[in-house]
């Protein structure tokens, strides 16, 4: 145990309860604050920010699970809670499950299972910052991969700008890496201490937008939107296209201002941010077919640079071969393997309309399903789809096939969806087109599937 023991916040109405696993913590070594009711619960949170919460679901003033929901609303990350109910229920644990809580458990309390639950949630909720950590860390320190004249020329390029604020606008396809370079750009500039903001807009539904992007102000609360929580530092927009048009405006007010009203809230607040934005879509286009408006595309289109797909630098196809195994080998603890020099020279030849996107899946793919250090011609070949054939006849049945109905619909959905994402760009303007389906629907569709954008 660290020199400064983890504080957990202990919440039960049952005094009896409450009094037992505080003094059974307390023993452990733990640090412990309790309360006995929501509203105590409340305060107490603010007060000692616990690494742990033990939650009971049946409390006089409000019940836990609307407390969870509370919480989870808010704009920190939620250490782990382990919900406790006397009166446990199959619902009442995948409710609680699925709005983020680590555990269920039931009364009366083993107490042996509760220390055990206590010490795990811990332990993941350590190993999860650090994994953030060290993510994070290694955005900050990895420049774009590659020594070929295009890839110099582009980071010379933003190096150049990193000497002022000029907003940017980066074009290319779908997987080219347009948020690393923008990162790669941040981390040039005098505000690389300052935080790096990043948001793809089209996973934020229109009806949620402005709350996202601005906050809101609501009993005395206030929640920071991404404007507010990137001052100081930079706000990349990834792929602005999806924004949707109320949200232009707002954005192009508050850009101009440099200040913006809070939903729900009447006294400006006043940022300091650079703006980075992205797009694989023809913002002309956009704004000609009237789905984007053209004082916007202005404001952000003082500097625009692209980013060129793989295809046209695969000498540095190697280069980032090698940079992926060893990611994955030192980020996921994967086993070490290594392409051969042929398939090497195929891939270098390939024409990736996945970009970077698609050799970084295809390296990672490898290095999880194949065997052996080297990966040879053949198997390269077979990962990417090349050489295999479907048979017509003698069709084994899909897996999806033995789970519940309502799980085989979400995969079969989530398939189709990424099928037609792909084949359409990856843009959600022309996948709403292709499937037939209202946009602000798909983007609850897609965010409710996991599909990234």
């Amino acid at each position: 145990m660290s020199t400064k023991s983890p504080y957990i916040l202990v919440v039960d109405d049952e005094p009896d309860i409450r009094q037992l696993v505080s003094e059974i913590l307390e023993d452990e070594g733990y640090q412990v604050e309790m309360a006995e009711n929501a509203t105590a619960a409340k305060l107490a949170k603010k007060q000692c920010e616990p690494q742990l919460i033990l939650l009971d679901i049946w409390m006089p003033d409000t019940d836990g699970i609307t407390l969870l929901k509370e919480w989870e609303a808010e704009s920190n990350p939620l250490c782990p809670v382990i919900m406790m109910s006397g009166h446990g229920s199959v619902e009442s644990a995948v409710e609680a499950t699925r709005l983020g809580a680590y555990d269920f458990l039931e009364k009366p309390l083993s107490l042996a299972k509760l220390l055990l639950t206590v010490e795990r949630a811990l332990e993941t909720s350590q190993l999860q910052q650090e994994n953030a950590g060290l993510k994070y860390q290694l955005m900050l320190d990895v420049a774009p991969v590659g020594k070929s004249a295009v890839i110099e020329r582009t980071k010379d390029q933003l190096k150049r700008l990193s000497q002022h604020n000029a907003k940017v606008l980066l074009l290319g396809e779908a997987g080219v890496g347009k948020e690393l370079f923008a990162h790669y750009l941040h981390n040039n500039t005098s505000r690389r201490e300052g935080p790096f903001i990043d948001v793809t807009v089209g996973s934020i539904s229109p009806e949620n937008s402005a709350v996202e992007f601005f906050g809101k102000e609501k009993d005395g609360k206030i929640y920071q939107g991404l404007l507010e929580q990137a001052q100081g530092g930079t706000l990349f927009l990834g792929e602005i296209a999806g924004m949707d048009l109320e949200t232009q405006a707002r954005l192009l007010s508050a850009l101009e201002s440099r200040s913006f009203l809070r939903v729900g809230g009447s006294d400006p607040v006043r940022v300091d941010i650079r703006v980075i934005a992205s797009t694989r879509e023809i913002l002309q286009e956009e704004v000609n077919a009237q789905r984007f408006r053209q004082d916007l595309y202005y404001l952000l289109n003082e500097v625009s640079i692209e980013i060129a797909p793989l295809r046209e630098h695969g000498e540095d196809v190697p280069a980032l071969l090698n940079f992926y195994i060893d990611h994955f080998i030192h980020v996921e603890k994967l086993p070490f393997r290594k392409f051969s020099i042929a398939a090497q020279n195929y891939l270098r030849n390939y024409t990736w309309p996945g970009n970077v996107r698609e050799l970084r899946n295809l390296v990672q793919r490898l290095m999880i399903l194949g065997a052996g250090d080297d990966i040879e011609l053949d198997e390269t070949k077979k990962a990417l789809g090349s050489n295999i054939e479907k048979p017509l006849l003698n069709v084994s049945i899909p897996e999806f096939f033995n789970f519940s109905l309502k799980e085989a619909r979400e995969h079969f959905e989530k398939s189709y969806l990424e099928y037609h994402f792909e084949k359409t760009g990856s843009s959600v303007a022309k996948l709403a087109v292709a499937v037939g389906m209202e946009r602000t629907h798909l983007y609850r569709k897609l965010h409710a599937l996991k599909i990234k954008l």
